[in-house]
Order: structure tokens, then sequence, then C-alpha cells
């Protein structure tokens, strides 16, 4: 389980300079941990990240009886599954993060009748899991949500048509997983196409699963009863982690190289800076060692930044990444002009933007979900507690980098959960970052 409380203090308003590297994508490693129950044989994950949703995840997995470790300088994670132990379900872990509703894709084939804990994870307003409800009844599972808990009966599967209730990720995947081990084919409608549903695709497919139109809304899956052969697979990069590096590059008006980038789901953000005049050149182009993931290395520019006359909001893929929207916060309190930001999707995540007014960015609130934000305005150096969602605490972090002064950023938890020692990579370009107790 976690330490006690960090924080970090942060001297800011200074330039950066020099490179840094793209890290595996956590919602990548946390869907392939999980699917890799599907397999009766030895499944080792390659380049998994070392962070903190990633270790609730393990601990929630050794918890119930599966056999899994770090190897190769805990850098890789091997997993073998033997007989379960739900009822010993680490309840403390699993309900820390979000990511354990993608037990239910996986454990439908394992058991016929099981608890899991009700999913945590960032706060950010009403997130409802009726879309996994309603994909997972098409295949005859059945869910009866109870106070702390989901008990589910899969008796009699069978491959279906699902129509998706939302074009959401985890749902995607839970009906993804669901699908793999039902002898038949099911088609799913509606599916989200993002970054962590094609490397699970592509996983799946290494073990023997045909799935057809990855990278589209409508996936066809050929199913297998059973799936035991020894895997191996290396866990794409994070986009959203390029795009932090993005967000800091322009609001602190820095030059630096980006390295392992996945141009394919960075493309439309790009644009967009590019309207705003932020500037930046791709230096190379080359595959990941997925063999799949199209990686670029950026080299950004210091830039003169201006609002965009239209609002910036997010779609799923290829729409604009709905974790790559609150970046835009702290850019464009360095764009002149004003900047309508809509993040439709969380009833709350809005909110927290507003967090940035401590750091004298000019934000207004038009509701829970749309903020205007004028700039070009100097960011000046405070003391805020991380809300508990991972994108609203790392544009505060962004944000400190780029106000003059010593900052301090307290219970930094959430960031962990999603940013591997972020404090020594980024003060290898320049930042003076401490951790503090």
């Amino acid at each position: 389980m976690p330490a006690k409380a960090m924080n970090f203090r942060i001297e800011g308003g200074n330039r950066l300079s020099g490179r840094i590297s793209t890290n595996s994508s956590k919602n990548s490693a946390v869907a392939l941990l999980q699917a890799a129950l599907l397999n009766k044989n030895k499944t080792i994950l390659r380049d998994v990240p070392r962070i903190e949703e990633v270790n609730r995840i393990i601990e929630v997995l050794r918890s119930i009886g599966v056999n899994i470790k770090w190897v190769n300088n805990e850098r890789d994670v091997e997993i073998k599954v033997g007989e379960l132990y739900l009822e010993s379900i680490d309840r403390e872990a699993a309900m820390m993060t979000r990511s354990i509703i993608l037990l239910l894709g996986p454990l439908i084939h394992l058991r016929p009748h099981f608890k899991i804990p009700q999913p945590g994870g960032c706060k950010l307003g009403s997130r409802t899991v009726r879309p996994h409800l309603f994909a997972l009844e098409n295949f005859g599972v059945k869910i009866r949500a109870l106070s702390d808990s989901y008990e589910v009966s899969a008796e009699k599967l069978a491959p279906a048509d699902v129509v998706l209730y939302e074009s959401g990720d985890t749902a995607t995947e839970n009906a993804i997983m669901a699908a793999s081990r039902i002898e038949g084919v099911t088609t799913i409608k509606f599916a989200s196409a993002n970054y962590q549903i094609q490397d699970l695709c592509f996983f799946l497919q290494s073990l023997g699963v045909g799935i057809e139109g990855v990278g589209t809304t409508t996936l066809t899956i050929t199913g297998r009863k059973e799936i035991d052969a020894p895997a191996e697979f290396f866990v794409s990069e994070d986009p959203i982690e390029s795009m932090m590096f993005i967000s800091i590059a322009a609001t602190t008006n820095s030059s630096i190289i980006i390295e392992r980038c996945p141009i394919d789901f960075l493309e439309l953000e790009l644009l967009k800076l590019q309207k705003m005049g932020f500037r930046y050149k791709i230096l190379q182009k080359y595959k990941a060692k997925n063999g799949f993931t199209n990686l670029v290395d950026i080299k950004t520019f210091p830039s003169k930044l201006k609002a965009l006359e239209e609002k910036i909001e997010a779609r799923p893929f290829p729409g604009l990444n709905i974790d790559n929207l609150p970046f835009f916060v702290p850019i464009a309190t360095q764009a002149k002009g004003e900047t309508l930001i809509h993040d439709w999707v969380y009833e709350n995540r809005a909110i927290y933007y507003t967090e940035l007014t401590k750091l004298g960015a000019d934000i207004k609130l038009a509701d829970p979900h749309r903020v205007f934000i004028t700039g070009v305005t100097p960011l000046k150096a405070a003391e805020v507690v991380a809300p508990p969602a991972l994108r609203p605490a790392a544009i505060i972090l962004i944000a400190m980098l780029a106000a003059k002064g010593t900052s301090t950023l307290r219970n930094v938890y959430t960031i962990n959960r999603g940013y591997e020692d972020i404090c020594a990579r980024l003060n290898q370009l320049g930042a003076k970052i401490k951790i503090i107790k």
C-alpha cells in the first residue's frame, strides 16, 4: 500500500532544456495485467510502468492467488494464473483504483459466481459503470450492484452482437475480454478505438483470438474456449504522458526533445497547438517495441501563443483525447486572448481547473463542464493541495513549473498513480523539484 503523504516543492519560472522519454502507458498496463488472467499459460508483460496504479492492481491480483512478480530488473511482470481465492481479495487496494472494474471481463471465464468491490480511483463526479453492465448482459452475465460490491453470475455464456451504451475505454475492454473466451463470433459496435484498446487487441491477437477492425469503432471477435499459450507483449508508450511534456514545454516556453511519442494519438492535439502558435518539429519516426505503435521524437521551441476562437473539447478517438484535454488549461493561461475549454465528459473535472487561480491564472467557471481562461497571465508561486484526480493534479504541477517563486504541491499520491519518478525525470530537464514530507 502507498506510504504516507508526499509533497513536492517546486522552484518555478525557469525554462527547461534537454531530452525526456515517454514511458509506457498506465491505461494499457492495467488492462493487460488483468487480461493476462484469460491465459492459462505464463504471460510476460514488458516495460510495465512502476506507478501506484499498477502497484494496486498487482496487490489485488496477488491477494486472489495470482502468481505475479517483477522480473528482468523489475521492468517486466510475469503472470501465471493458478487457483483463485476471490474471497481474500485486497479490498483496500481494489477500492483505490477504478481499473478494478476490468476484472469483470476475465473473471466471468474463471468463476461462475463471484463478487468484486466497487471501484474507486479518480473522483470525477458520476462515472457510471452501467455501460459495463449493459455490455456484459449481452453475453449472459448477470450483475447485481450491492452497497459496496458487485455480485456476478456467469453460468452460461454465448457470443453476441453488442451495441455499447457509451463508447468508453474500459467498457470496451471488458466487452473484448468477455468475447475473447467465448467460442463463436461477437460484434461490438460503438467501441472505443483508443490506444489502450488497440494494445489489448494486439495482445489478444498474439494469443490466437481473432479480432478484426482494430482501430475502428466496430470490432468482430472470434473467441476461443481456452487460451493456453506462453505470451510476451510490450506495453505501448503513453500519449497522455507525451502530452504532459508538450504542455510543460508550451507553458514554460521551453525547447525540449520528447522521445517515443505515440503520434497517432497526438495528431489533433498538435494541430490545435500549432494553430495556437506552438512551434515544434518531428525529428524522426519509428515503431515501438510491440511492432504496432508509431512513435516519433518531437522537438519543441519557445512560442508566442494565442487563444483559439473555437472551443477546445474532447471526443473519442480519433478526436482529441479526453485525458489530454486538461493539459490545454495551463497552456491557455499563456495564450493571448480567451480560451473556452469544454470538459463535457466529467461533471466535476472542470471545477478542479479553477485551482490554478491560486497560482494567479484568470479562470472563470461557466458551469461544471466549461471554463473560460484569459491569457497571457503571469503565474505566481502558491501552496496547493493536489485534487483527488490525476490529470487536474498534473496540470497544477505544470503551472507551478511556470510560476516564479517556490510553490508547494501537497499530497501528490494522485500524480504518482500515473507518472513514474516524475520529479527526477523533470529535474533532468532543469526543473527544480524536491520531495518533502
